[in-house]
């Protein structure tokens, strides 16, 4: 059975697009953390999640295991039961994630030296009594910056391979003639999708535009734009025609706005 995939490798019902998992043995700072995320996340139209810990045991070892989406850490240094700095090598170097975000609030700023120098990728080291808020705050910001910043992929499987291909090498996507699917065209190569052109549109991001009812284009791979040939020419040499009368007036405008 073909199944579309998001970047996580799960279906879309089971990713929840960033999470926060906190772990603290403090359950006032545990609160103070939500209630900043909370209070932080209002401001977007992300799905997202917050997960609490008391301590680095089975709960968080299965959590970081799992295939959540986006993860973002807020660690103690020191609890009941394990470090956060023990934590997060086992995140890094173990688990082999580079891409979760991992931020250290705790009680004991002399550790702020080891926790910084361990080659951990440690995005932040907050200090409890510090200014604490404030620092979160400004934390969250920088966040949210790195998680709208990556790189999105379109990923499926189709006669039992797996396909991952980042949104910023597509060129364009068409249907293919008497089909339900589409072929995919990138800078490297031509690959076909099982799916509508409407299916995929709705995996992609603000750089695609739907210019006729069998093309996508992406905006950012147009080389130029011939309104009375009603010709696109692409970045790598292909064109296409395949512009209708409303796709025409969508295209000009992005042209002219990304010029």
């Amino acid at each position: 059975m073909v199944k579309f995939r998001s970047v996580c490798a799960v279906s879309k019902e089971e990713v929840v697009v960033l999470n926060f998992i906190i772990c603290d043995d403090e359950k006032e700072f545990r609160n103070l953390i939500k209630s900043e995320v909370d209070k932080f996340m209002m401001n977007y139209d992300v799905e997202y999640k917050t997960y609490e810990l008391e301590s680095y045991e089975s709960d968080f070892e299965s959590l970081a295991r799992k295939e959540l989406g986006f993860k973002v850490y807020f660690f103690d240094i020191k609890t009941k039961n394990g470090s956060g700095l023990d934590a997060a090598r086992f995140i890094r170097e173990e688990l082999d994630d580079w891409n979760s975000i991992i931020i250290i609030v705790t009680a004991f700023a002399e550790y702020r030296y080891e926790a910084l120098s361990n080659r951990l990728y440690l995005l932040d080291f907050i200090s409890k009594f510090d200014n604490c808020k404030t620092k979160l705050k400004e934390t969250l910001k920088i966040i949210y910056k790195q998680y709208n910043s990556r790189e999105k992929c379109l990923s499926y499987e189709y006669n039992y391979v797996l396909y991952k291909i980042e949104l910023k090498n597509i060129i364009f996507i068409e249907k293919e003639q008497d089909s339900k699917r589409c072929i995919v065209h990138t800078d490297y190569g031509n690959f076909k999708a099982p799916f509508t052109l409407n299916a995929i549109a709705k995996e992609l991001d603000k750089r695609f535009l739907k210019v006729h009812k069998s093309l996508i284009l992406n905006v950012d791979k147009i080389r130029s734009y011939d309104t009375k040939e009603n010709e696109v020419l692409f970045v790598n040499g292909m064109s296409t025609n395949l512009i209708s009368r409303s796709g025409k007036k969508e295209l000009v405008n992005c042209v002219r706005t990304d010029n």
